[in-house]
Parts: C-alpha cells; sequence; structure tokens
C-alpha cells in the first residue's frame, strides 16, 4: 500500500512539475467545444484542472474506503471482545461446576470412608465380644475341668509324692545308651 501511495504521489508531484515548465503552454487560449457551444479557454488548465479533481475524487473514495474500514474494524474488535468475554464466562462456568463436582465426588468418599470405618469398627467390637465371650466360655470349661479334677484327686485318696527321687546319673547315662 504505501508503495501505491508514494507512486501516486510521485506521479502528482511530475505533472505539476510538468506544468509548471510548461505554463506558458498551458494558460495560451483555445476554442474549446463543449458540445453544444464553443469557448475559448486555455486547455492546459482545463486539463490541469480535470486532473485534480480526478485527483480529489480518488483522495475522496480513499478516505471513504478507510473510514469504512476502520468502522468495520471497530466493530469487528467490539464483536471479538463481546465473543472472548463470554468464552471467559463460559470457561469461568466450568471451572465452577467442575469445582462443585469434585466437592459432591470428595464429600461422597468421606461419607463412604466414614460409613466404612463405622462398619469396621462395629464388626471389630462384635470379634471382641465374641472373642471375650468365648475366652471366658473356655476360662470356665477349664475352671471346671481343673475343680473335677481336684474333686477326683480328693476323693481318691492317693498320696502324692512331694518329690521324686533323684536317679543317679550315671545310671541314666547307662540306660540311654
Amino acid at each position: 500500500m504505501r508503495l501505491r501511495t508514494l507512486f501516486l504521489f510521485l506521479v502528482l508531484v511530475l505533472i505539476g512539475l510538468f506544468a509548471l515548465l510548461n505554463w506558458q503552454a498551458f494558460t495560451a487560449p483555445t476554442a474549446l467545444s463543449i458540445g453544444f457551444r464553443t469557448l475559448e479557454a486555455p486547455i492546459g488548465l482545463v486539463m490541469l484542472g480535470v486532473c485534480f479533481v480526478i485527483a480529489a475524487m480518488c483522495l475522496a473514495v480513499v478516505i471513504y474506503v478507510q473510514g469504512v474500514a476502520l468502522l468495520d474494524a471497530r466493530r469487528q474488535a467490539k464483536e471479538l471482545q463481546a465473543q472472548r468475554d463470554l468464552a471467559e464466562r463460559a470457561e469461568a462456568s466450568r471451572v465452577t461446576e467442575l469445582r462443585n463436582f469434585f466437592n459432591a465426588e470428595l464429600l461422597a468418599v468421606t461419607r463412604a470412608t466414614t460409613e466404612l470405618r463405622l462398619g469396621v469398627l462395629s464388626r471389630l467390637d462384635q470379634m471382641e465380644q465374641r472373642s471375650q465371650k468365648a475366652l471366658q466360655e473356655t476360662s470356665n470349661t477349664l475352671a471346671a475341668h481343673i475343680g473335677e479334677l481336684e474333686d477326683r484327686l480328693d476323693h481318691a485318696h492317693v498320696p502324692l509324692p512331694l518329690e521324686a527321687p533323684e536317679r543317679p546319673r550315671g545310671e541314666a547315662g547307662t540306660a540311654a545308651r
């Protein structure tokens, strides 16, 4: 775009320089026909005027196109910003939803863990009670058996030796061989 602008500016400067160098020929009056009438005017100045009018029209068109492009760019920038804001709100919503999901799942896992822990503790208490009951029953059975044996011993009237006679070491060694 800059090369075109530079080229256009260079052409305008060359036309101006050409007009300045040939000013006498540009200002010489000539008979000009405009279709239904004939006028006497300098053809160089008329053509120079037409050239400047065309250049002014081109400049107006360029200004108009640039203005429309600038307005369109602003409109698109506003739409883009609106879309960006919408996307950010949607992303924030998704993050909030994900956070809520994680919190709910964590709460569910915590509840399940607590229930499991309570179940395990309950079963451990039951097992401890059963073990104590079994130990108590075993203790009672053992005590009953010991009592029964004591009663049998008391009724048998067999004197129990207090100490067993010791064998000499030598005899035990030869008997074992």
